[in-house]
């Protein structure tokens, strides 16, 4: 299995390969000689130089790799041209499965006023917007007019937010539609805009779907993906504290009026906006696996990879819909190298110490080591970590725990604010809704000066922790008040009845 891709999930689709027996291939630039995924895989091969367009995007590059290993297939990942129908069309001409959708299923989906205009009489609501690109600002304002203010504008060619603006007014429109545009080409290669009613404050459900070649479809439940920033998602959880079964069911039937109407195969997430009153709108389908499929692995207990390999290899679906079960609830945050203090910006650079948490319920898809310097050329995504727990109050102060045991020195990361971020009252709530992130950062304004920079608790943690270490040993006591002191936590320690 030549794996076209990098990082976290690059080593995530090689530890299925693994535990099926399939002999895992890398492929590498000159900035990724010694990650993560290279050490552990099978064979490696250069594509090129650390420019994505040289090398990872570069579709020549990759069927030549697959070609000399003689691979069986090429798992895409995500990201990257996981979603590009001309290299699901150049793997398939080269006579190299490839473990996705079809090249037209991807153009299909891929194309956001294609995909609404495919739904527009399969029954699956959609958001009031075009369904078809936009010549001109003039024309989006025309639209914009007739739909209502305010409005989003969104590329047609592709999502991750990348070329998306809110426009609250007609004075807006020409600038902002120029700069989405702009945005789109450099991100998608097409600067096609199309417009989508504003609606406030929505949830962001998606549902994973699963569906194979001989017609069975399946959906595995929704995940809860509101937590946002720059549009780009942060925070993901399974299932979602909005959800109940007669939601999640009618829900789940129309993402598969999706994959029907797509003539989809292999695994694919629909997405919906959920708003205020609980209704839902088609928002738009990922034709790949998605960064945040764990928390689904973890309440389902279904490996997804297996799945989209058994799926490519002309398997019937294993699974029938009315044994799929959610149990529990998972968790997972987004490590990225990048400083919060500094408006998010990337923190590349070597890691000069790592340890990751572990215990139960904690699971680290990671793609870094120690010693190993995070390049500035993609993505800053270090690992995903993941909780899972009997409830949703448990995943929760598991994820607290696992990000109180994670260090990561030698770069900025984004530990301190998922550490404020699972303290938030109405995170702890489930309250959630695409502004959360923005509403979080402006409670904390409001609470003033009081509120420490997000970095501040997690350093003096470690400055704590390194000095005890040096000054012989690291001893810890109970709080005081604490039940174990108040149970007599010397010697003879004995937990009062209730406590488990």
């Amino acid at each position: 299995m030549l794996i076209a891709n990098r990082g976290e999930i690059a080593v995530r689709i090689l530890r299925s390969c693994r535990d099926m027996g399939i002999s895992p291939v890398a492929v590498y630039s000159e900035a990724d000689r010694a990650s993560l995924h290279v050490r552990l895989a099978d064979e490696a091969y250069l594509i090129g130089p650390p420019a994505s367009g040289d090398s990872y995007l570069s579709i020549a590059k990759i069927i030549e790799a697959a070609r000399r290993c003689h691979a069986d297939a090429i798992h895409p990942g995500y990201g990257f041209l996981s979603e590009n129908p001309r290299f699901a069309r150049a793997c398939a001409d080269a006579g190299i499965p490839l473990v996705g959708p079809s090249a037209e299923s991807m153009r299909l989906m891929g194309s956001k006023t294609g995909a609404r205009t495919v739904l527009q009489k399969s029954g699956v609501p959609i958001v009031p917007g075009t369904y078809r690109a936009l010549k001109s600002s003039g024309e989006a304002r025309m639209e914009a007019e007739e739909i209502g203010y305010p409005v989003m504008l969104k590329a047609a060619g592709g999502g991750g937010g990348k070329g998306m603006r809110l426009v609250h007014d007609a004075a807006h429109m020409a600038g902002d539609f120029e700069a989405a545009a702009s945005e789109a080409q450099n991100a998608f290669g097409d600067p096609s805009i199309y417009i989508e009613k504003y609606i406030s404050r929505p949830r962001h459900v998606e549902i994973q779907v699963l569906a194979d070649s001989h017609g069975n479809a399946i959906y595995l439940g929704e995940r809860e993906c509101s937590l946002q920033r720059r549009h780009q998602k942060v925070v993901e959880e399974c299932p979602s504290p909005a959800l109940d079964e007669d939601l999640r069911q009618r829900m789940g039937e129309a993402a598969l009026r999706v994959v029907r109407a797509a003539g989809y195969e292999n695994a694919g997430t629909v997405e919906f906006l959920l708003d205020e009153d609980r209704e839902f709108y088609f928002l738009e389908m990922n034709t790949r696996l998605q960064v945040e499929h764990p928390v689904t692995e973890m309440v389902t207990g279904y490996d997804l990879v297996e799945q989209q390999f058994r799926i490519a290899s002309g398997e019937r679906l294993g699974i029938r819909q009315e044994s799929v079960r959610l149990r529990g609830c998972a968790l997972e945050c987004r490590i990225y190298a990048e400083d919060p203090e500094r408006n998010f910006y990337p923190s590349p650079g070597p890691i000069r110490e790592l340890v990751e948490p572990q215990g139960p319920g904690v699971r680290v898809d990671s793609g870094v080591y120690r010693g190993w310097d995070v390049p500035i050329h993609y993505d800053p995504l270090l690992a995903k970590l993941v909780t899972y727990g009997a409830d949703r109050m448990q995943a929760i102060a598991r994820m607290r725990r696992a990000i109180a045991e994670y260090r990561i020195l030698g770069i900025r990361t984004n530990l301190s604010f998922f550490g404020a971020l699972l303290e938030d009252p109405e995170f702890v709530a489930g309250r959630l809704s695409t502004d959360f992130i923005g509403e979080f950062f402006e409670r904390r304004r409001a609470a003033g000066p009081s509120h420490a920079p997000l970095h501040a608790a997690s350093v003096a943690a470690a400055l704590a922790y390194a000095e005890a270490a040096v000054n012989g040993g690291i001893r810890t006591e109970a709080r005081p008040g604490s039940a174990w002191k108040m149970a007599g936590r010397g010697g003879n320690a004995r937990l009062r009845p209730g406590w488990r």
